[in-house]
């Protein structure tokens, strides 16, 4: 990783950049192409879908893996900072998840996928956002870790507590899914960092890009699976998930700056809140509301869009300047493609 610029010097860019460059460029181009394929044959990829928890702990594991003992002092050095972040995710994303469900009028199916998608926790993806935006990229990093820690517990919790009125959700059974789905394939890819850190860095291209494949084939099953559900809602769903998205990431600004934070942890937030893991959403729709596939639709479109809404914001925003205190952003430590 490049040291860390001195004060008032430009940043360098090198290879850490066109790395990241490259993959918010072609991620969203593959997850289009994959749910253009899921959704053009559907009979090849719907038999997918009883892999996607195991794709989805691929994923995961990749985010392990990028994660080092620093990611997890930087919570302890700024807990209220990294709380404030955690209580956007988890309020704002949620609470705007029913509210656009409700006005929407959308039926119980997808209604529970688009509040679904927002009790899930940060997508990884988001600190590379936050990078291209010169945001605060430790920030980024830290929230996206913690709520993938806390995901366990507070997205059943919340996903029971804003949708239990349309289906039965079941909240202890998707416990236990995102304990094996998410939380431990993240603490064995850390476990691996520790262990074979010299392997790790060796194969540290290798991550992202299996994270992008990964999440890709995850996006061809759903969409194979809720094929006739995107013939009949597509549009409408599509018009959700934009709301959804483009709440999040103006909210989580606005967070930032009612609670007097600098210009690059504002930008750190709006990507925090406003993208989410949705390959989490898709699995437990897939898994526990298997009888309705159209529940799955949201997270899969939520997939695609996110990450081209995330590219586009971060190129707005890296053409604001910042001010002069804060020109400088931090190294772009552990930025990684994900969900």
């Amino acid at each position: 990783m490049p040291s860390t610029p001195q004060p008032n010097l430009p940043r360098p860019r090198g290879r850490e950049d066109r790395n990241a460059l490259i993959a918010v460029t072609v991620f969203p181009l593959v997850v289009i192409v994959a749910g253009a394929a899921g959704f053009l044959l559907p009979d090849t990829f719907a038999p997918v879908t009883k892999d996607v928890p195991y794709l989805l702990g691929v994923v995961m594991f990749c985010m392990g893996v990028t994660l080092t003992p620093p990611d997890f002092a930087r919570i302890a050095r700024r807990p209220w900072v990294v709380l404030l972040g955690l209580v956007a995710h988890y309020v704002i994303m949620p609470l705007a998840g029913w509210a656009i469900a409700h006005v929407l009028g959308l039926s119980p199916a997808l209604a529970v996928g688009v509040i679904l998608v927002g009790c899930a926790p940060s997508g990884t993806a988001s600190n590379v956002m936050a990078y291209l935006a010169k945001g605060d990229v430790a920030l980024s990093v830290s929230v996206a870790t913690l709520s993938t820690l806390l995901a366990p517990v507070l997205t059943p919790l919340l996903t029971l507590w804003l949708a239990g009125h349309y289906l039965h959700v079941p909240a202890g059974s998707m416990f236990l899914d995102i304990v094996k789905t998410v939380l431990l394939p993240v603490v064995v890819g850390v476990v691996v960092r520790l262990a074979a850190s010299r392997w790790v860095d060796r194969a540290a291209a290798l991550f992202p890009w299996l994270s992008v494949v990964a999440i890709a084939v995850i996006v061809a099953a759903v969409m194979g699976n809720s094929a006739d559900a995107f013939r009949t809602s597509g549009l409408l769903v599509f018009v959700a998930v934009v709301l959804h998205n483009g709440f999040g990431l103006l909210l989580g600004y606005l967070a930032g700056k009612a609670a007097r934070l600098d210009h690059r942890a504002r930008r750190a937030l709006a990507f925090e809140v406003g993208m989410q893991n949705s390959g989490l959403a898709a699995s437990l729709a897939a898994g526990h509301f298997a009888a309705m596939p159209a529940a799955a639709l949201p997270p899969a479109i939520f997939s695609v869009w996110h990450n081209i809404s995330g590219a586009l914001t971060a190129a707005g925003l890296t053409r604001q300047p910042l001010p002069d205190d804060e020109r400088v952003p931090e190294p772009a430590e552990q930025a990684s493609v994900g969900a």
